[in-house]
């Protein structure tokens, strides 16, 4: 007898066909079932033939369901599922252009197929007395209820999509513009839940494609909200083929790079487990794709902790050490979004991702460099252990030979802020108050860098232990400085600004300098004015009586001569922190320079 298998069904199926080969050897009754070469003359050659096959096939087996006596309880539930069958056959058939729908065309043969097989089980089992293998009747049973369920799943499935009240014009690789986008969408989900392999390719390469268009920002959103995210991620399992996998991780990382609500709404249906596997079984590209659309869902915070519930710090720290370019470029930055949760940095610590960072700090790509500079600033900002292991590993080092041939903002960006962090252990303290070309590229950085980098390179100067011979070398930082003063943002600017600029007064030579430059003297004096709101006037008070400490005579005439007494008097007056002191140095100064003049004349 000739069993015929159509290529719908996968070869778990041939248990169940096997089962009827050896039912149909010992018993008397001959029945056939349509071979490969017999199907292709034999099987309606139309959608409407198969249509009216179907439906010829189900008013006999469902009357014929009623009269089996062996294993009624199973037939009970295949009858329930047959007449579902022709229920929703009956609503396909109404539909104005199902016969054109190219799903159907392969549909509706594999449920002609089931049936079949199902009519000669049914036969069987119809018999006065049953004498073959009851085990493997049953099996073949569950193995037919299985099959109608999966093939009204999806005829139930393709009516709801609404699909098969459209031409199969909807079928294109990009939305027409005479279609709805979310119809669209609902399409190219409709093929991939329940499209052979070649309309889930077809389907998935439209997915990207869609995503892929720059001019169609809100694409991802439609997506999210119009599209089975479940079934895509489900294209991601290691048991899928091939092809199917290779495109779905290039779509899932596409939906995530495009937004919260699409990122959300992908982790939330747990793609993050299945990533994770990619990254650790697929080939490079899909590596890629999966480490850039993990990188994306970690990007937000609420995530992070999830990829040590998954396993993934060891996969990702591999990746990072093994990858190509681009998978190491986005295992950084995964590592640098989850690097904020405390035993997740336990975890990095124990897969000794430390000396694998350091070695990428400085031969990694661009991108890859300004990632591990933000990861190892983050890191270094947590606790003592970390920094140490910084330390250990020559991180001090390598950060600053970073930092001398860096020319991307952002990464020096990230560079100084892992320098400022270490810079509060004893050892990275001295061998950064030491080093006279780090001191002279930061006070450059205070005077033509971006408003973070002034920050940063102002709190170093504000902190280190500065020689006298490097103030004096970076005194034209302090005009740069007193601008600093005057920022409202970021928080601390005029704080940090201040503490450098007192720092370097403490320099005699500096101090006449400052006083030389009649905007620095200006700018302070204008500070110093009570009406001025913008200052919290202990910074500028503080300057003020730094510059006239040690009794300097020619600072105080400057000041006094800029007007700055009788702001400072009036601050006194209003109780600021500082302005007495500094009143008194101003006054006292003054009243000298009076009885002097009174001596002489």
């Amino acid at each position: 007898m000739n069993i015929f298998l159509p290529t719908a069904y996968p070869s778990s199926s041939l248990l169940f066909f096997t089962s009827l080969h050896t039912i149909s050897q010992s018993h008397s009754l001959l029945f056939t079932i349509p071979s490969a070469k017999q199907s292709k003359t034999q099987m309606p050659s139309s959608a409407a033939e198969t249509l009216l096959s179907i439906s010829l096939l189900l008013d006999r087996l469902l009357p014929a369901s009623l009269s089996v006596s062996s294993f009624s309880s199973r037939w009970q539930i295949i009858r329930s599922k047959l007449a579902s069958a022709k229920s929703l056959l009956s609503e396909i058939s109404d539909s104005p252009h199902w016969s054109d729908n190219p799903l159907l065309l392969t549909l509706l043969p594999s449920l002609l197929s089931t049936l079949l097989r199902t009519q000669t089980l049914s036969h069987h089992c119809s018999l006065p007395s049953f004498s073959g293998g009851k085990l493997l009747m049953q099996s073949d049973l569950d193995m037919a209820s299985a099959w109608l369920s999966r093939h009204t799943n999806d005829l139930d499935l393709l009516l709801r999509s609404g699909v098969l009240h459209q031409s199969t014009a909807i079928v294109l690789s990009r939305p027409d513009p005479n279609h709805d986008l979310a119809f669209f969408v609902t399409d190219l989900f409709t093929r991939l839940q329940i499209g052979a392999l070649h309309f889930k390719l077809k389907a998935l390469d439209s997915l990207i494609h869609l995503l892929s268009d720059h001019h169609n920002s809100s694409a991802a959103a439609v997506v999210a909200k119009e599209g089975n995210i479940s079934c895509l991620i489900s294209l991601l399992d290691l048991n899928a083929h091939f092809s199917i996998r290779e495109l779905a991780v290039v779509a899932v990382s596409l939906i995530v790079s495009a937004g919260d609500l699409p990122r959300k709404c992908v982790f939330e249906e747990g793609a993050l487990g299945p990533l994770l596997r990619i990254i650790e079984c697929g080939t490079m590209p899909m590596k890629e794709s999966a480490a850039m659309a993990v990188e994306f869902i970690t990007d937000d915070p609420d995530n992070a902790w999830a990829v040590s519930a998954y396993g993934g710090v060891a996969i990702l720290v591999e990746l990072l050490k093994s990858g190509s370019i681009i998978a190491q470029s986005h295992a950084a930055g995964a590592i640098r979004n989850i690097s904020g949760v405390e035993d997740i940095r336990i975890a990095l610590a124990e897969e000794g991702a430390i000396p694998i960072l350091m070695q990428l700090l400085i031969s990694g790509s661009q991108s890859t460099q300004g990632k591990v500079a933000n990861c190892i600033s983050i890191l270094a900002s947590t606790d003592e252990k970390f920094r140490g292991l910084l330390l250990e590993d020559k991180g001090l080092h390598r950060l600053l030979q970073l930092f001398c041939g860096c020319s991307n903002s952002e990464t020096m960006e990230h560079v100084l802020r892992s320098i400022y962090s270490l810079s509060v252990s004893d050892s990275g303290y001295r061998m950064l108050s030491g080093s006279t070309a780090f001191i002279i590229q930061i006070a450059e950085l205070v005077k033509h860098g971006n408003v973070m980098l002034q920050h940063i390179s102002a709190s170093l100067l504000a902190n280190l232990a500065i020689s006298d011979g490097n103030k004096r070398a970076i005194a034209g930082s302090m005009g740069s400085l007193v601008k600093l003063m005057e920022s409202v943002k970021p928080d601390g600017m005029q704080e940090v600004g201040a503490k450098a600029l007192l720092s370097l007064l403490t320099v005699n030579s500096n101090k006449k300098e400052f006083v030389k430059d009649e905007k620095s003297l200006m700018r302070l004096v204008q500070m110093l004015d009570p009406r001025n709101e913008v200052v919290s006037k202990k910074f500028p008070v503080a300057v003020a009586a730094a510059l006239v400490a040690g009794g300097s005579q020619g600072c105080r005439r400057r000041l006094v001569a800029a007007g700055a007494h009788g702001h400072v008097q009036r601050l006194a007056e209003m109780d600021v922190p500082g302005a007495k002191k500094a009143l008194q140095r101003l006054s006292a100064n003054r009243l000298t320079s009076i009885f002097t003049r009174a001596w002489r004349d």
